[in-house]
């Protein structure tokens, strides 16, 4: 079994043919080509952490991949990252392992980020007036970063709860070429942008339905764990368009699962991203309209960005 570290991941790292293979996955997804076992999570809340393992496999792939990744978020005040993890892949042919990627939990933080381009480039009214981003960590970090290829908007509205966060995160997105402005208001985020992507692990809503304004786009990620919630219900209930990364792991949580166990929202109303990608459903079909991306990240990300590691670790 080879052995790989983070920094020949990220150095050797192509993230167009990411986002290639991400696009495939997700077709072959919802067209029911991908063994996606039940996820295992842990929540440990006296440390307040959590870990999944998802794991997957493509029909006619000559490997699977097994993921784990953890997320502890009092973490930063220890000097230590919030989120960590790994990925293994093994032969689908004989069950050998043949690879450890010990990515710290940074290929599941790019697929995640990766997604959310792919969501943004489907659903994103035509003319982004200002990129809204709820929170100051790494996956907003790299979400602003994937957004660039999408969008020619260069103004981005940030919230956190802390200064220094928000100052940090300032920081970053002027290196990128963005003009910044800094909130702990969401609802100022809500006021200024069209496209907004939420990025925390917060259980409690933080983006109200009356501060949205028409034609938004909102991609949230956040919520990938029971009792996480960023949007409130009726907020989600209200798009035009709902895309889910996956409708049966969105129906357990996630911002869709809240405005279903409420009663404000019907299965029906769910469009899977795989089939969005494959012609099969419609996405925004005019500039008036909210739409809503619910990415709770499927295994099958796990698999395909593991499949684009290796490629370029082998060449």
């Amino acid at each position: 079994m080879k052995v790989f570290s983070k920094a020949q991941i990220t150095a050797s790292f192509n993230p167009e043919l990411a986002v290639s293979l991400l696009e495939e996955g997700f077709i072959a997804y919802s067209n029911g080509k991908v063994q996606v076992p039940p996820v295992q999570a842990f929540a440990f809340q006296a440390a307040n952490g959590d870990c999944c393992v998802k794991s997957a496999y493509i029909e006619g792939s000559p490997t699977f991949t097994v993921k784990l990744s953890t997320g502890f978020y009092d973490n930063p005040s220890k000097g230590l990252p919030s989120n960590d993890g790994l990925m293994l892949v093994l032969s689908a042919l004989t069950g050998q392992p043949l690879a450890l990627l010990q990515d710290q939990g940074w290929l599941t933080a790019m697929r995640t980020a990766l997604a959310g381009r792919i969501a943004a480039r489907l659903l994103a009214p035509a003319e982004v007036k200002a990129i809204g981003i709820l929170g100051t960590g790494m996956q907003a970090q790299m979400q602003l970063e994937q957004l660039r290829a999408v969008t020619d908007c260069r103004q981005t509205i940030v919230w956190g709860r802390h200064e220094n966060g928000l100052a940090a995160y300032a920081a970053f997105a002027r290196e990128l070429g963005f003009e910044v402005r800094t909130t702990r208001d969401a609802a100022e985020v809500a006021g200024a942008a069209n496209l907004i992507v939420c990025t925390t692990p917060s259980r409690q809503a933080l983006l109200h339905s009356e501060w949205v304004q028409p034609g938004t786009h909102i991609t949230a990620v956040g919520a990938d764990a029971p009792g996480k919630q960023e949007l409130e219900p009726a907020l989600v209930a209200r798009a035009d368009r709902i895309i889910v990364d996956s409708v049966a792991q969105c129906s357990q949580y996630g911002e869709v699962a809240h405005a279903l166990e409420s009663g404000q929202l019907h299965a029906n109303q769910l469009i899977e991203l795989g089939a969005l990608l494959a012609g099969r459903a419609i996405g925004r079909e005019h500039d008036g309209q909210i739409t809503l991306a619910d990415l709770t990240g499927v295994a099958v990300q796990d698999a395909q960005v593991a499949s684009c590691a290796l490629a370029a670790l082998s060449t």
